[in-house]
This record gives structure tokens, C-alpha cells and sequence, in this order.
């Protein structure tokens, strides 16, 4: 699978990594041992990078993949730090930073973690010199090789992109969330961060495989988030009303090419787009794993595709979603 280097870690990803939320916790429940076979199934299918999180089941998630790191020294691993406390910019302190480092440590296995994002915190974290100057002590202090963001704004994306020790931005980027591309991508690009596209499926949607009538479990954040309830409402479907969506994404269906599923064209579609490192689905089973590698291996999409895709983003998603993100 093509490599490409993760921003100022100067570290080589895949261009499909895997994301792990699905493993810990709010997407219902997963078993240990199919759990370590979707790791299994990503990395046979050439996937080299996994991100994770300390609170994805409380620790659950980064514990699976300390397991199957112990076989698997190789893969990068970026975990996630802020959400063990309130969403509160005061509790962003290096005693804190040091604590949840060391669990993650602990949790993985590994003396110097790979990566450290910090959780979607308040906005106000991002302009704060004290947060950074933290960050750049973990790193001396060989507890981190590397830290970036994972955002809820492009806004906070831009100013994390320009703080000089920022080595990645992971931000929520897919068919149905085009605003990234117009300057957070560009703005990373040319600051040589890296950039990680999460919630790549718009959580499911874009597979095609929902209905108006689909129901979820009651632990699925897709139940219990929808309309923002427990944490960002721009996590679940993009942010995008439900019937809408399903709409759409049938719409967009239509736009794969012979021989390729509707979440493997919208992987690709992320893939082919100018400053993006990787992109993190996450998968429930081993099926689901190998099947998100292989978007790698598909041809680019045709320029009518890519116009197709903007045309049904500006007639049904932009206004639900372009200004508030």
C-alpha cells in the first residue's frame, strides 16, 4: 500500500489507516478476539497505522492494540489525550498531560508513544502558548515522539496548523464535508503538517447500506448522539440530518465505478485529495478491514466524479453543515 509521511513526524503511514474507536466503546459492542482480528486483517492488508484514544472504552481500545503491537512492533499508533476530565481549557496542564501519557503508555505497552493528538478540546486550548509549551516538554522528556490536534473547526485547524511543533491535524473529511479543502488542506500542505481524515464514512452513511428506517442499538452513538447529545454533533452522520443523508448517500452510490463499493469510492475520493496523509475508517470485522485497505488500490477517481460529488454536496449537505464546522 502507498506510504506517505505523516507531517512533522517524518514518519511513513499508510494512506488507509484504521480507525479503533469502534473497539472500545459507542458503536456497541465488539469481543476482544474479533477485535484483534480486524487489527490482524488491516495490517495483512498492508495498513501500518492504527489511531486510537485513551477514553475509547476507557482505555479498552488502546489496550487490544498493545496486545497485538507486542507482535507487531512496526505499526504507528496515534493515540488521543483531554476527554478523562472536563471540557475545561484549565485542566490542559502538564501534570495532567504527564498522567495521561503515562496511562497511555501503560495502556499500549510502549515507552515513547508515536503520536499524541489532543481530544477536540475547547478552542480557546488551541491559542493557548502554555498547552503547546507543555507538548514540547513531553516530547523532550521522551514520553512522546510527536503531538498534533484532532479538531472539531477548520478554524481550529488553522490555528493549530500554524503553531511550529504541530506535526499532524486530524479533522472530519469526506463527500460530506468538503469545507477542509477550501484552506485547512492547502494551509497543512504548505506548513508541512500532516493531515488525517476521521469520520470518513460520515459514520456509515456513505456506505449506502442505511435506510430511513435503519435503527440502531442504544449504545451506537448513531442512536445516542444524533442530534448532538452527548459530545459534537458534527461526529455522527458529519452533522448531517439522518433522512438527509440517506438521501444523498443513495445518490452518491451511483457515483462508483464498476467493481467498487460506495465506501471504497468515497475512501478513494479522500485519498486523491492534495494534502491528505491518511485516511482512518474504522471496521467491525476482519471483512470490513481488508475490504477499506483495497480502496487504496483503486484507480483515481475521473474529474466527472469529483464535480458529481461537489454538485450533490452543494445541492443536499452545504447548508446543513459548511458554515458550522
Amino acid at each position: 500500500m502507498e506510504q506517505r509521511v505523516l507531517g512533522r513526524t517524518g514518519r511513513a503511514v499508510s494512506v488507509v489507516g484504521l480507525g479503533t474507536w469502534q473497539l472500545g466503546a459507542d458503536w456497541g459492542e465488539v469481543d476482544e478476539a474479533e477485535a484483534l482480528s480486524v487489527l490482524d486483517a488491516a495490517v495483512s492488508a498492508g495498513v501500518t497505522f492504527f489511531d486510537t484514544a485513551d477514553v475509547y472504552g476507557d482505555g479498552r481500545s488502546e489496550q487490544i492494540i498493545g496486545r497485538f503491537l507486542k507482535d507487531h512492533p512496526d505499526v504507528f499508533v496515534a493515540t488521543k489525550m483531554g476527554r478523562r476530565a472536563p471540557l475545561d481549557p484549565g485542566e490542559y496542564t502538564l501534570d495532567n498531560f504527564r498522567a495521561w501519557t503515562d496511562r497511555s503508555r501503560a495502556n499500549l505497552g510502549v515507552d515513547v508513544l508515536d503520536l499524541v493528538q489532543l481530544h477536540c478540546p475547547p478552542t480557546a486550548v488551541y491559542s493557548s502558548d502554555a498547552v503547546f509549551d507543555a507538548l514540547d516538554t513531553l516530547v523532550a522528556e521522551e514520553r512522546i515522539a510527536a503531538y498534533g490536534v484532532s479538531v472539531e473547526t477548520c478554524a481550529e485547524a488553522l490555528t493549530a496548523i500554524a503553531r511550529p511543533g504541530t506535526a499532524s491535524v486530524q479533522i472530519i473529511l469526506n463527500p460530506f464535508r468538503l469545507k477542509p479543502l477550501e484552506r485547512v488542506l492547502p494551509a497543512a500542505a504548505e506548513a508541512g503538517v500532516g493531515i488525517i481524515a476521521r469520520v470518513p464514512l460520515a459514520s456509515g452513511l456513505l456506505s449506502g447500506r442505511y435506510t430511513k428506517e435503519t435503527v440502531f442499538a442504544a449504545d451506537d452513538h448513531r442512536t445516542f448522539n444524533r442530534h448532538g447529545e452527548a459530545f459534537d454533533q458534527g461526529e455522527t452522520f458529519s452533522g448531517v440530518d439522518f433522512a438527509t443523508g440517506v438521501e444523498a448517500a443513495a445518490e452518491f452510490s451511483a457515483l462508483a465505478p464498476a467493481g467498487a463499493t460506495p465506501a471504497q469510492t468515497a475512501l478513494r475520493w479522500i485519498i486523491q485529495q492534495p494534502g491528505v496523509t491518511s485516511v482512518i475508517p474504522g471496521a467491525r470485522s476482519a471483512e470490513q478491514a481488508r475490504a477499506n485497505a483495497a480502496a487504496a488500490a483503486l484507480e483515481a477517481l475521473p474529474e466527472s466524479t469529483l464535480a458529481a460529488v461537489r454538485e450533490l454536496y452543494d445541492r443536499r449537505i452545504r447548508a446543513q453543515v459548511h458554515d458550522r464546522w
